[in-house]
């Protein structure tokens, strides 16, 4: 848990880590350099979910390996949370599992993706005013991806970002954001992720065009990377305006 001296009176961000590789990432660094409080929830590790909002200024859903369809104790209580949340008005962001959890719980059918996602891909803004409002002028960029699933939007949902692979890459519902992608990146947790990298294709030898090898996620991360964190910047600041606040 980070606590600087500056926001001591303000609740803590809770930061659920589903998974010891997908931890909050370049999402921590935001937001120390902010000097926002955060507490790390590792379900990983067996942490119960709260069974309220009410601790926290915001909820911050990281990515998984696992499905939210799956029959694991801590989903459905995951989900009840999230609601809870949005009906008090506490900001939740979600990052691809944490997209999929927080369209599940508003009525959003997750569903397999018609391809399987890895590596670096350009991701488009929409030409809606919530695009406009989260991402101000900026038209596409690579992002990272690592999935196989991929969410519906939930009714009263936002699209405000696409790809050639995957439709839904994100949605927002006021200060809701949840997304596909992942712009929490940083260089060691890609790397550390393509060390299990064949396990996720039938056939390591012959990916299909939508997957990268790891050499050729490397060889892009150098520049796709900084671009990815400008953009990171732009929607974590504009999720931050929405933090509840104590007095």
């Amino acid at each position: 848990m980070r606590l600087p001296q500056k926001t001591k009176s303000m609740k803590p961000i809770a930061i659920f880590r589903h998974s010891p590789t997908e931890g909050p990432g370049y999402f921590a660094t935001f937001l120390d350099r902010h000097r926002l409080p955060w507490q790390l929830i590792a379900i990983d590790e067996g942490n119960p979910v709260p069974a309220s909002p009410d601790a926290f200024s915001g909820l911050c859903f990281m990515g998984g390996p696992m499905s939210v369809n799956d029959d694991l104790p801590w989903i459905l209580p995951a989900l009840d949370l999230i609601r809870q949340a949005v009906a008090a008005g506490v900001p939740v962001i979600g990052h691809c599992l944490g997209g999929q959890l927080l369209a599940k719980a508003l009525g959003g059918v997750i569903s397999s993706n018609p391809v399987k996602e890895i590596g670096w891909g350009t991701v488009s803004a929409t030409r809606t005013p919530e695009a406009r409002q989260w991402l101000g002028d900026m038209q596409d960029f690579d992002a990272f991806h690592w999935h196989g699933e991929t969410f519906g939007l939930p009714q009263g949902a936002a699209h405000i970002l696409s790809s050639a692979y995957c439709s839904n890459q994100a949605f927002v519902i006021g200060p809701h954001l949840g997304m596909q992608c992942h712009v929490e990146m940083t260089e060691d947790m890609i790397r550390r992720w393509n060390e299990g990298w064949a396990k996720e294709l039938t056939d390591p030898d012959h990916p299909p065009l939508s997957v990268q090898t790891p050499a050729q996620q490397l060889v892009r991360m150098q520049s796709a990377l900084p671009v990815m964190r400008q953009t990171a910047e732009k929607l974590y600041t504009r999720w931050i305006d929405g933090l509840k606040r104590t007095s």
